[in-house]
């Protein structure tokens, strides 16, 4: 038996060739150049904005399927630590136990502190406790809900008016429900004439 010639037939080539060499090459200049560590041009930007917005909110709170506290706004943020902002106003209402209207809170402007459990409400700030009919007026007032009172910074001016009387003057205490307050720094008294009340 004869050795076996390989013969390469015509067209053909063997053995590495230019073009597979090219192609190597820049296979590993590419992965080199993928491989090189990128620097950030900049200070990097972190979003500080809403996690989401929710438009014509309602919130129901309740406790052993009790309505306690019924909350409504036309704009809600929250953020990534927890808090709430009412940019658009904010009202809520608190219910008794028979299920009647308690008391109502309304603003221009709300923000919930999660970590705090603190209301804070500016603008036009409105309490109403609805069996005693007695309103409070002022421009910041603030809602702790932990220890069930709203209050106000002692440098702000507050109006109380009940049916027979309009208390002012700076500050103010109160329980969740306005039944019961105490004005820091008391300016007047003046009553009110039931003849002409409307």
């Amino acid at each position: 038996m004869g050795a076996l010639a390989l013969r390469a037939r015509p067209g053909c080539r063997r053995g590495p060739t230019a073009g597979w060499l090219a192609g190597g090459l820049l296979a590993l200049a590419l992965a080199l150049v993928g491989c090189d560590e990128q620097k950030a041009v900049g200070p990097t930007l972190v979003y500080k904005g809403p996690n989401m917005e929710s438009t014509n909110v309602l919130e129901l709170f309740s406790d052993s399927a009790r309505l306690q506290v019924r909350l409504t706004a036309p704009l809600e943020q929250r953020y990534e630590n927890g808090d709430v902002i009412y940019t658009k106003g904010v009202s809520v209402t608190f219910y008794a136990k028979d299920k009647s209207v308690e008391n109502t809170l309304t603003a221009r402007y709300g923000k919930l502190e999660q970590a705090k459990n603190l209301f804070t409400m500016r603008g036009d700030v409105r309490v109403a406790n609805v069996p005693q009919q007695q309103k409070l007026f002022t421009e910041e007032l603030f809602y702790d809900r932990n220890k069930g009172q709203i209050y106000t910074d002692s440098a702000m001016f507050v109006r109380v008016e009940t049916l027979t009387e309009r208390l002012t003057g700076y500050g103010l205490k109160a329980n969740q429900n306005f039944s019961s307050y105490r004005i820091t720094k008391p300016e007047g008294v003046f009553a009110i004439d039931q003849s002409v009340a409307p």
